[in-house]
């Protein structure tokens, strides 16, 4: 692959026969993205039903609930990259069909889980098929849209994840409400049967048609850097410590893996992606801004569940409503973001939209237990729309910064760096909710019996739960964990804010502005010279 100076080469034209039907194409693509998003916002509603004894739940544990998750991320994040190449070698419908079957698979398998181990291994298999599914539904659209259409096209796939982040919690609201805790898993089946059933009829397939040779070293080192990467930030999060010999290890394994997929990525003659790639300020700033959103979004997302649900009381059904307007305005602005690109340019807009971010999250530093609900609404409608100015024009910045035979690769750098960042996010964010906690509560667990002090400590849920063990005398304990809880989370919003607010510098300084050409400004696609096809 050569060096990229700028914009990439005139791909070939999309054939007719595709061209005619790439917005149903694209309908499939969305709706293959919406189960992967919306099973995993529908787990997080899950949790409480869950950990409840049998038969309501599988009795699991906070840790067992933690890996439940935590697996499906793992095994998601390590594998995108692999994936990505696959798809580009093998064929990108190939792949997504395969991916769509084994989270398929996974799901049922989920749904009829008797245990706590056997949920966390479902779902290790479900990011297993997840991980095939993400990066191919990117490159797919990459291959059935013409250059000019791609900022619309990547808007509107964009504003698929809102979609999924505002019917996943209500979905499983009404799922928990009126069937047993497995329906939320079971309910994927269905989709995903109509999802190979729409994929095998209209997409179709794409993949590099000069692949050059197998890189099978730097695939194994991704795979191992990635995998000892997460799970030492997961452990971190788990532990509320990056100090303990079980969290440096694989952090500082995984970096170092990862440090020599990059030195042998450079020297290879056929590297599994060109680092050079990176030395393109506007392709490197589109990759870290996306790392650096989820980051400060995930954290937030994780303790406005608490904040939710513990502090202010509502169910999981109420909870998920008032997400309602974060999902809204992705749904509302993300279609159109490229048209504000086209004014301004993507320095201005993501700028801006960062700074919405950031204003959004330190807005809950501001929040207690009586802020009224319309605020709530507003400060998720700001984050939703910073979110939808952002997302579509650096995920359109990294994947046109490739060629199109290229295209899973570009897919998979752009969510593995998602992932990545979410995780972060909510593994350090969560444990300075943790510390700063524990540190809060401490001094109000003198009437707490010893054995439970301990516990107690943990998490505002488990100081409730053993407030609720004590009775009338717990009740004290109960205003002292939501202050304590409020109190942490002010700090955690603030640490978030902070790191939206490192993103908009970095988009700020390296960012595209607006193209010009003799005073005029043009669309990008005028600018690779690529024709533009008539829709």
């Amino acid at each position: 692959m050569s060096i990229p100076s700028g914009a990439p080469a005139a791909a070939p034209r999309v054939p007719e026969a595709v061209h005619r039907r790439r917005w149903a194409i694209l309908g499939v693509l969305m709706f293959s993205l919406l189960i992967v998003v919306l099973d995993n916002s529908i787990l997080n509603v899950a949790v409480k039903t869950i950990a409840s004894p049998a038969p309501t739940g599988i009795g699991a544990t906070q840790s067992e609930l933690e890996w439940a998750i935590n697996s499906y991320t793992l095994v998601f994040a390590g594998l995108l990259f692999t994936a990505g190449l696959l798809g580009d070698r093998i064929g990108r419908k190939k792949v997504l069909l395969a991916g769509i079957l084994v989270f398929g698979i996974g799901s049922a398998l989920a749904a009829l889980s008797t245990s706590p181990g056997e949920l966390i291994t479902w779902r290790a298999l479900m990011g297993f098929g997840a991980a095939f599914v993400m990066p191919a539904t990117l490159a797919v659209l990459m291959n059935v849209f013409e250059r000019d259409e791609q900022p619309k096209a990547i808007g509107i796939w964009a504003g698929s994840v809102g979609l999924g982040i505002a019917i996943g919690p209500i979905t499983g609201g009404l799922l928990l409400e009126h069937f047993w805790w497995g329906s939320i898993f079971l309910v994927n089946v269905p989709v995903v049967v109509l999802a190979l059933i729409a994929m095998a009829v209209l997409v179709p397939d794409s993949k590099d048609p000069a692949p050059g040779r197998v890189d099978p070293l730097g695939v194994v080192l991704s795979v191992i850097g990635l995998v000892l990467l997460v799970y030492g930030i997961i452990r971190g999060g788990e532990l509320a410590s990056f100090t303990d010999v079980t969290v440096l290890a694989p952090l500082i394994g995984g970096l170092l893996v990862l440090t020599g997929f990059v030195w042998h990525e450079k020297r290879s003659s056929h590297p599994s992606i060109d680092i050079a790639y990176f030395r393109e300020p506007a392709f490197a700033a589109a990759v870290a801004a996306i790392a650096l959103v989820f980051f400060a979004l995930m954290g937030v997302t994780f303790f406005s569940a608490f904040y939710l649900q513990s502090v202010r009381g509502y169910t999981a059904l109420e909870s998920g409503l008032l997400i309602l307007p974060l999902a809204a305005a992705q749904m509302i602005f993300a279609p159109r973001a490229r048209l504000v690109v086209d004014r301004f340019g993507a320095r201005a807009v993501c700028t801006v939209g960062m700074l919405l971010v950031a204003a959004g999250l330190a807005a809950f530093a501001l929040f207690d237990a009586d802020t009224p609900l319309w605020v709530l609404c507003l400060v998720f409608f700001v984050q939703g729309t910073g979110m939808a100015h952002i997302m579509p024009p650096v995920t359109v910045a990294v994947m046109q910064a490739l060629p199109r035979e290229r295209a899973g690769s570009g897919s998979a750098i752009n969510n593995t760096f998602r992932q990545v960042g979410g995780a972060l996010g909510i593994a350090v964010l969560g444990s300075v909710l943790s510390t700063v906690y524990r540190g809060d509560i401490e001094g109000h667990l003198d009437g707490v019996p010893a054995a439970a002090r301990d516990v107690a400590g943990e998490s505002i849920e488990a100081t409730l739960g053993v407030a609720e063990k004590l009775g009338p005398a717990g009740k004290p304990l109960v205003a002292a964990a939501n202050d304590a809880f409020i109190g942490a989370m002010h700090v955690t919003a603030l640490g978030s804010a902070a790191v939206a607010l490192i993103g908009a510098a970095v988009v700020a300084l390296f960012l595209p502005g607006r193209p010009v050409v003799q005073g005029e400004r043009v669309p990008e696609a005028q600018d690779t010279g690529e024709p533009v096809r008539q829709s």
